[in-house]
């Protein structure tokens, strides 16, 4: 989760689309680069997997991202799912998608 907050706010691409699960990715860009966002922090509030102690394949991450838009400060709340699969590097975690609690 905070490799890809990180992607996010360098602009990269390249990683977040490597890191997001083929069944969900999108086909046009996520970020783009003429974008006037500014990225403000990261708190990471639960990931199930680590709290459990369980090395399952599913895992879900809590989080509030904070951003700045023409000034104006916003936040998005996200509890994103993530499944970790076999790739050329060995088992790694993707990201799959997310909802918004109230």
């Amino acid at each position: 989760m905070r490799s890809r907050y990180t992607a996010y706010t360098q602009k990269n691409e390249a990683y977040l689309q490597a890191t997001w699960h083929p069944s969900t990715r999108p086909n046009e860009p996520v970020v783009s680069p003429n974008e006037k966002l500014q990225w403000l922090g990261l708190e990471v509030k639960s990931a199930l997997r680590l709290r459990q102690r369980k090395a399952e394949n599913e895992d879900y991450v809590e989080f509030v991202a904070r951003f700045r838009v023409q000034g104006k400060g916003q936040r998005l709340h996200e509890v994103s799912r993530f499944l970790r699969e076999p790739s050329p590097e060995g088992l790694r975690w993707f990201y799959v998608d997310g909802t918004f609690p109230e």
